[in-house]
Order: C-alpha cells, then sequence, then structure tokens
C-alpha cells in the first residue's frame, strides 16, 4: 500500500486521495460525491480547487483521445539552463558505449557542487524518462568525487535530454493486465565487478515501474545475476498487486514476469536446493514462494525482446531507440 494513498470506498462508490505535502490529487467514480468531498475540505481546510489534473509536483498531464501523456518539459529545460548548455547541439544516445578521453580527462572536475546538483535534478527528471535512466544511475556512481570523464558523460546526457525535452510516458486506456521485464549484466561494474540489474513493469501497455540498480553483492555467475534480479522483481509485482487490489483491480491471474536467462528461471521453479545455490540468500529465494502462490509466472523471452535491456547497459543508437520507443512517446508539438 502506498501511505500517500488514501481511500475512500462507500457501498459502490470509490475515491482516490493522493497527498504530497500541499499538492493533492482527487479522483473517483462519483461526480456528486467528489464534489461533496471537496466542499467538506474548502471548510476545514484553506485550499484552492486547480480543476482538472494539469500538472501535479511538476509533471505536466496531456490529455489524448487514448488516455494521458505524463511529461516534464518545463523542469528539463529547467536543468539544461542551469547547466549552461541551452545552445548545445543535441545528440541521440544519451550514454555512449565508447570512451573518448583526453588529457584531463581523470583530473577532479572543479565544480563537484555542480556536478551533484544537476544529477540531483535528473534524477527527479527520470520520474517520467526511463529512457535516461541507466544513464543518471551511472553518473550517481562519482557523485563523491567526479572527474572531468563524469562532466563530459554529463554533458553527453544533457545534450540528449536537449533534443528529447518534450518526451513522456504514454498511460492508455486499455486492459488493466500487469506484467514485468527483468535483466541483469554481470560483474559489469569495473571497479568492484558487481552487477547491474533493471526491470519495468506494465499495466496493459502503460510503463507505472522501472528500477536501475548496483547489487550489493557479487554475483558469481551470470545465472546468480539474474535470479537475485528476479527475486526483487518479484517483490515489486507483490506490492503492485496489493495496490492494484486497494484500487479495484485484482490481478486474477499469476502476473507474468519474462527473463531472458533459462537457467534462472529453472533455478527460480526448482524447489530443491544443492551446493551451486546454497551461497545465495535465504531472502531470494522467497520468489519460488511467490510461484507457487500463483502470484508470478517466470516466462524466457528472447534477449532481442526483453525491454529491460535498456536499464542495465550502453546500447547502440538503433538498439536503444527500438527499446525506447515502446516506453516513451513524444507529445504534440503545441505542449
Amino acid at each position: 500500500m502506498d501511505h500517500s494513498l488514501l481511500i475512500c470506498t462507500a457501498d459502490k462508490i470509490h475515491m482516490y486521495i493522493l497527498i504530497y505535502v500541499d499538492d493533492i490529487l482527487l479522483t473517483g467514480n462519483s461526480t456528486t460525491e467528489i464534489n461533496r468531498l471537496l466542499a467538506n475540505l474548502h471548510d476545514r481546510f484553506h485550499m484552492r480547487n486547480l480543476g482538472p489534473l494539469s500538472q501535479f509536483l511538476g509533471i505536466q498531464a496531456i490529455k489524448n483521445k487514448d488516455g494521458l501523456i505524463l511529461h516534464q518539459q518545463h523542469y528539463a529545460q529547467n536543468i539544461i539552463h542551469r547547466a549552461g548548455m541551452t545552445s548545445s547541439k543535441p545528440v541521440s544516445n544519451p550514454i555512449s558505449s565508447k570512451i573518448a578521453l583526453k588529457d584531463k580527462s581523470y583530473d577532479p572536475f572543479p565544480d563537484p557542487h555542480l556536478y551533484r546538483h544537476l544529477i540531483g535534478s535528473l534524477q527527479y527528471l527520470t520520474l517520467t524518462r526511463p529512457d535516461i535512466q541507466f544513464a543518471v544511475h551511472q553518473l550517481c556512481q562519482h557523485m563523491h568525487n567526479p572527474l572531468n570523464i563524469h562532466h563530459e558523460a554529463l554533458k553527453r546526457l544533457i545534450r540528449y535530454i536537449q533534443g528529447t525535452a518534450n518526451t513522456g510516458i504514454p498511460l492508455h486506456k486499455d486492459k488493466l493486465l500487469l506484467r514485468g521485464y527483468v535483466d541483469a549484466d554481470w560483474a559489469s561494474n569495473n571497479q568492484d565487478r558487481k552487477s547491474i540489474y533493471g526491470y519495468c513493469n506494465f499495466l496493459g501497455t502503460s510503463l507505472i515501474s522501472w528500477q536501475v540498480k548496483k547489487q550489493n553483492t557479487v554475483a558469481r555467475s551470470s545465472t546468480e545475476a539474474e535470479y537475485r534480479a528476479l527475486a526483487t522483481e518479484a517483490a515489486e509485482i507483490i506490492w503492485l498487486r496489493s495496490l492494484l487490489e486497494d484500487l479495484h483491480v485484482p490481478q486474477l491471474a499469476p502476473t507474468t514476469v519474462y527473463c531472458d536467462n533459462t537457467s534462472a528461471i529453472a533455478l527460480a521453479n526448482n524447489p530443491v536446493f544443492h551446493a551451486r545455490t546454497k551461497h545465495i540468500e535465504v531472502d531470494c529465494h522467497f520468489i519460488r514462494d511467490c510461484i507457487r502462490s500463483n502470484h508470478i509466472a517466470v516466462h524466457h523471452i528472447c534477449t532481442t525482446d526483453q525491454l529491460a535491456d535498456v536499464f542495465t547497459k550502453p546500447l547502440t543508437t538503433t538498439r536503444f531507440k527500438e527499446l525506447t520507443s515502446k516506453l516513451i512517446t513524444v507529445p504534440p508539438s503545441s505542449v
């Protein structure tokens, strides 16, 4: 359950109130009851009714025939302005797989406060920009001691945002069926050899949650890295299923989670512990309970169709555009 979400249910009337500090979203299936609740709130608190949803916490919402588009165009432009890159030339990929070294690439960046300030702002931008999530995650690893090479990577990311500032997430009117994708890049961190994993979850065709994170321990095999990622994704799925239950959208069938590692799938479905898996923490094995209780079902997917691939590693521009086109959209030019 989300602690900032309040639910009011009476007979067949359902109302939902989402509160963050002094910003409130109110919706429900009865306009009469919503207006009555608003009148009661006005009597008790000093507040303004801003009408239909257009902005919440800096996130703009645009209605279209398919549903909504959420974006942070104004916030993205503010980041570009603070970075002093309003006239920069856009690029088509937020992170390069090839590092261009200069004479002073490994010297400390002279303004680490600016680096941290911009990274903190970019972290908030990822609320509607899953396409930059991996790049931001990589840059966050160096906030304590940024070098010139990291600042160059940051400037590339901002140049990408310069050309895609009006990008957002589409929320479609669709069948509310939950599904997820999970992937891990084994031992991809060159400093500590820890793996990076990522997942994304869809409700119908709408992307609703995603994450990129470096695993806490070093995985001894790609199977272990993928299995740990599966366990984390299972925890997210259980939470989402519980939230949807509170929103009166129960998931009657097991939620399908797609993974491209057949060994990890076999390990998740195998109830027998053996020597090759005894070093994996017990808390990861709860995924088996999720499968037995029909909360999730892990299916294999071809690597080329794995959407979570964009959250785990730098990709070629062609591959990057192919995957992100299934996650994000560009609003009309009138935005």
